[in-house]
This record gives C-alpha cells, sequence and structure tokens, in this order.
C-alpha cells in the first residue's frame, strides 16, 4: 500500500509541478522575475498560515535551524532563479534542466550527508539524465534564438533542490510535513516582503495585466508551491531522496504537453526523450 501511495504521490506533484512552467510564463508577462518570487512566496505563506498555523506547535525548537535552512535553500533561492531564467529560455527548457536534481541529489547525498544508494539507482538517474540530454539537444534545435547562458541558472536551482532534499531527509524527517512547509514560509514572509517592496509593484497593481499575471502567480503559489511542497516532504520521508527528487523527470513530460496545448512545437526527439526520462524513473524508484 505504501508503495502505491508513494507512485500516486509522485504522479500527482509531476503534474503540478509540471503546470508551474506554464503559470511562471503566464506571470512573467506583466509581473518582473522580483515581483513574481516575492508574490509567489506571499500567496504561499497566506495559504499555508491558514491551513497549518498550529502544526507549527509540533515543531521542535532544535529543528528551527534546519527549517530556515531548508526554506532559503529549497524555495527563496530557486524561486527567483527560476523566474530570471525564464526571461531568457522557454518554460519547457527550463522544466528539462529541472531534472538535473536527481542526479545533484544522489552525488550530494553520497558525498556530503553520507546516504546510501543502489547501483540499480544510480543507473536509473544515468537514463534519466541521457533523457534530458535528448530533450536539450531537440529542444536547442527547435529554438535557437533562447539564451543558454541564462540555462545556468536553473542548474544552480538544481542544486539547491538536490541540497534540501537531503537535507530533509537527514534533519527533519521527524517532522510533520505541513510543519516543514508552514515553517519554510513563515520563515520567508518577511524576506518576501521586503523584496516586493523594493520594487514597483504597489504602484503598478492596478494595471490590468499585472493582476492578470498576479492571478496566475496566486495559483502557482497556492498550489504549486504550498501544497505541492507538503506533498513532496512527505514524499521525502516515505521514500528516498533519489525518489522524491525523480519527480522532476516527470515534469518535463507534463511541461511538453503544456507546450502542445499552447501551440508550441514538438520535436520528434523530444517525445523519445520523454520515453527515456520515464524508463530512468521506473529504475531509479525500484528498490
Amino acid at each position: 500500500m505504501t508503495k502505491q501511495i508513494k507512485w500516486i504521490l509522485l504522479i500527482g506533484l509531476s503534474l503540478i509541478w509540471g503546470s508551474s512552467f506554464i503559470l511562471i510564463k503566464r506571470g512573467l508577462v506583466g509581473l518582473t522575475p522580483f515581483q513574481l518570487g516575492a508574490l509567489r512566496m506571499l500567496f504561499a505563506a497566506a495559504f499555508l498560515l491558514i491551513v497549518g498555523f498550529r502544526s507549527l506547535t509540533k515543531i521542535p525548537s532544535d529543528k528551527w535551524k534546519y527549517i530556515a535552512l531548508t526554506a532559503f535553500v529549497g524555495t527563496f533561492m530557486p524561486v527567483f532563479l527560476f523566474a530570471f531564467a525564464q526571461t531568457e529560455i522557454s518554460s519547457a527548457t527550463s522544466a528539462i534542466l529541472n531534472s538535473l536534481t536527481p542526479l545533484n541529489t544522489l552525488l550530494l547525498g553520497a558525498f556530503l550527508f553520507g546516504l546510501e544508494f543502489q547501483r540499480r539507482q544510480f543507473f536509473g538517474v544515468i537514463i534519466g539524465l541521457i533523457g534530458c540530454v535528448v530533450l536539450i539537444y531537440s529542444g536547442a534545435k527547435s529554438n535557437p534564438n533562447q539564451n543558454y547562458y541564462f540555462a545556468i541558472l536553473v542548474v544552480i536551482a538544481a542544486v539547491c533542490y538536490a541540497m534540501n532534499v537531503n537535507l530533509i531527509k537527514k534533519y527533519l524527517s521527524d517532522v510533520n510535513s505541513l510543519s516543514i512547509t508552514t515553517g519554510n514560509f513563515v520563515v520567508l514572509m518577511i524576506p518576501a516582503i521586503i523584496v516586493l517592496s523594493c520594487t514597483d509593484f504597489f504602484q503598478v497593481a492596478g494595471q490590468a495585466q499585472v493582476q492578470e499575471s498576479a492571478i496566475y502567480i496566486a495559483i502557482l503559489g497556492i498550489l504549486g508551491t504550498g501544497i505541492a511542497n507538503i506533498i513532496f516532504f512527505r514524499l521525502i520521508q516515505m521514500s528516498s531522496p533519489i525518489f522524491a527528487s525523480s519527480v522532476t523527470y516527470l515534469i518535463p513530460v507534463v511541461a511538453f504537453v503544456w507546450g502542445i496545448l499552447d501551440n508550441e512545437k514538438m520535436e520528434v526527439f523530444q517525445i523519445v526523450g520523454a520515453l527515456i526520462i520515464l524508463i530512468g524513473v521506473y529504475f531509479s524508484a525500484r528498490k
């Protein structure tokens, strides 16, 4: 039963996060990257305080330092890195590069955190990485005008996510997932307000385009950040870090489906890459 729940959570999370990139794309129409990142965190914080405020009492006092660390490494930095990256690269490309997270999780877990992994999981990660390379190559051919220097920002974000997964698995496995998520955003509320106040958001908030973009980011903050993080932290606790981070291999598949619906061009090799990724997820998930 636990195995089935893990797969249900993984698939549900991939659908939510795979849809996040198109929401970021829509949000950037009327918002700057700083405004988008700050609003995303504030919408998530407001939602989590409503549903999870009481859960904060379940966080032991000695765990708050890890709550704060995972908040900045796993949310604050990646939120802005992805927002800036998608000003120059497509949402699909961003989703593909995010698939480096499982490889980074395995490497950081083995060398920094002393976590064990199986040979089958290693090969699964490599297979998934090959699928990502195929997707990136085919995507570059069909979208030659993208500035791939900005892809470095997504790579850094993937390292942040990998570090976050290992931190949660090692230091917060005994803390309720809702408590972790709510605690993260309690920590991030003040920094997010400061960032938003340093922009011209409150001067332009009355514009129709800004309001429409803010609605997309509200959906992203509540569903793609608040609810998704609860699911993700629970998945980390009940499985391995590599299995949990393998969700980033499924995300590009969902992102490409949104791309088709958004009239983006789909290459044959992109479909092949997606199938290779699914094979990689299967092997990395098995024990």
